[in-house]
């Protein structure tokens, strides 16, 4: 399982994606799920993954080398696509082409092609974007209305984005809600955990802003749990209990 967020703010993007491929009491390992490629001043682009790790590392390495394109006989890459659409549907491209060739092998094992992913960014000329890719090579893309997607284990930390991110939001509030929907969902589900990959791009920079790795010891991370858990503890208290009970007043205003 895994945890990946993006969220497309006004000012930029934040994509935040955990590293843990197996969980159990003795076998935990990890693997970078947020891949950027960057050509400074051309294209910055981010590619969060989640589901079967061999399909998404087949993914990865087709964009890498290239998807051979049968109307002109080339090989279309992530960096020779003209617009941030035409990089999605190329995405899209990758993952059917990875079924083609492992899809049928699979099922005869029962296993299911299990890949979605956050593909965001920014090509010179156009504007910042961030779609979610299904498994079917299909794709949505992001709006103000609801500015970030999630793929992966999202049930715990979709509340916290649900309450506090909005289109407006400032990108490092932005990447600080991020965090603590992550830390909420670390808590929760041991199939999720650091090293934690972060990136922010500020719209038309065309340059990573921020492209960094908080690792299980960060102490910032490390305070924000604790300050959040402390929030939580101290927000329950101040509420007033539910005037249900025989002995306890009610002492909440109805409306």
């Amino acid at each position: 399982m895994t945890y990946c967020v993006g969220i497309l703010l006004r000012d930029g993007l934040v994509m935040i994606a955990d590293t843990r491929t197996n969980a159990g009491i003795d076998n935990i390992a990890t693997f970078r799920k947020l891949k950027v490629v960057s050509d400074k001043g051309k294209r910055v682009l981010a590619i969060a993954t989640s589901g079967n790790l061999s399909i998404s590392q087949s993914v990865i390495s087709m964009l890498a080398e290239g998807v051979e394109n049968t109307e002109t006989g080339e090989f279309d890459t992530l960096e020779n696509q003209p617009t941030m659409f035409k990089c999605a549907q190329l995405v899209g491209r990758a993952v059917r082409e990875v079924w083609r060739i492992d899809g049928q092998s699979l099922e005869q094992i029962s296993s299911r092609f299990n890949v979605q992913l956050l593909f965001g960014g920014q090509v010179a000329g156009g504007r910042l974007r961030l779609f979610m890719i299904y498994a079917a090579g299909n794709f949505i893309e992001v709006t103000p209305d609801t500015p970030y997607f999630q793929i992966g284990e999202h049930k715990y930390g979709k509340p916290i984005l649900d309450r506090a991110v909005h289109y407006e939001t400032d990108l490092y509030d932005a990447l600080k809600i991020g965090l603590i929907s992550m830390d909420s969902t670390m808590r929760s589900n041991l199939s999720v955990g650091p090293p934690i990959d972060v990136l922010v791009l500020r719209k038309d920079a065309l340059t990573p802003e921020l492209d960094f790795r908080i690792e299980p010891t960060d102490p910032y991370f490390l305070a924000l749990r604790d300050q959040w858990s402390k929030a939580l503890r101290e927000a329950h208290i101040q509420i007033p209990r539910p005037p249900y009970g025989a002995n306890v007043p009610g002492d909440i205003d109805a409306p």
